[in-house]
């Protein structure tokens, strides 16, 4: 295994695009974040599942071995 996680490199992150429930403004928010401030109504917005790195990391599978990775890419 790693000693530090080769996916730390934060130049992988990238936006999404999610609606807010309360007013449906479309809110700006990145791959390794859970929730964002709406800036038309201030609410938070939540994403439907929290971030993994299998998500948004390039090494994920190598770091978490086969099985683990397909895991948690089903969920």
């Amino acid at each position: 295994m790693f000693d530090k996680c080769p996916g730390q490199n934060l130049s992988k992150v990238s936006i999404e695009e999610i609606r807010c429930n309360n007013c449906g403004y479309a809110v700006e928010i990145f791959t390794d974040e859970v929730k964002a401030r709406c800036l038309q109504c201030n609410k938070y917005v939540f994403k439907k599942r929290l971030p993994s790195c299998v998500d948004w990391c390039q090494a994920a599978k190598e770091c978490l071995g086969e099985e683990k990775f397909k895991q948690l890419k089903r969920r």
